[in-house]
């Protein structure tokens, strides 16, 4: 967790910890850095207004090396600072102050993402490698090739094009891929889902997912 206010950070730190969770603190930006690449953590809780290297930037260099689930944290919930940090490479944010069980519910969502989920259907038969064009999904080694070149996503990016997958062909709304993908049965900002596809995009091909407006997105047959 990475918050340079020591009130927030410390109560924070206490309320995670009852929730079962280890927490290693940094108070800014480069000691984020630090700490990351010592102990390697499952989930990375990073406040965008640090001192010295900001949220921002610490996001981009963790996405240089590693796909580990990023919430970010935003003061002000305000728009651009929440798209900056998800097309940063976040996977998901809440705003301060935040209510702790939701806190905790998003930080366990990013978290199952980061996994693969036995309830999705088994791979296809064979090889279990399904194509769409130049891109293969290869669901048994959780990879995606374009061209035959690996493809770097993250677990959220690569649940979201497991979601299409699913469905070729069909129509999904934005509060569907929120439920499905984000684990949100409360609701959600829909910027996650826009941002989300907009970095997808680029990485797999924009014309990959079609977009229906008014209605949601499709992966093209």
């Amino acid at each position: 967790m990475v918050e340079d206010d020591a009130v927030i950070r410390e109560a924070t730190q206490l309320t995670l910890e009852r929730h079962g969770y280890d927490v290693t603190t940094a108070e800014d930006g480069l000691e984020a850095i630090e700490r990351f690449e010592k102990i390697h953590p499952d989930v990375v809780m990073l406040d965008i207004m640090l001192p010295g290297l900001d949220g921002i930037s610490v996001c981009r260099r963790i996405r240089e090396t590693s796909t580990v689930p990023i919430v970010m944290v935003s003061a002000r919930g305000d728009a651009l600072d929440v798209v900056l940090g998800l097309e940063a490479g976040a996977d998901d944010y809440v705003t301060k102050p935040f209510d702790t069980q939701v806190l905790v519910a998003r930080l366990r969502a990013v978290m199952r993402r980061a996994v693969s989920d036995p309830e999705r259907p088994a791979p296809t038969a064979g090889s279990g490698v399904e194509s769409f064009g130049d891109l293969e999904l290869d669901r048994e080694a959780l990879e995606v090739r374009r061209g035959g070149a690996i493809v770097q996503l993250t677990p959220t990016e690569l649940k979201l094009l497991i979601e299409f997958a699913n469905n070729p062909g069909v129509v999904l709304s934005r509060s569907t891929l929120l439920q499905r993908v984000w684990d949100y049965e409360w609701g959600g900002d829909g910027r996650l889902v826009d941002v989300h596809l907009q970095r997808l995009r680029t990485k797999i091909g924009a014309d990959r997912i079609e977009t229906v407006r008014g209605f949601g997105y499709k992966l093209r047959a």
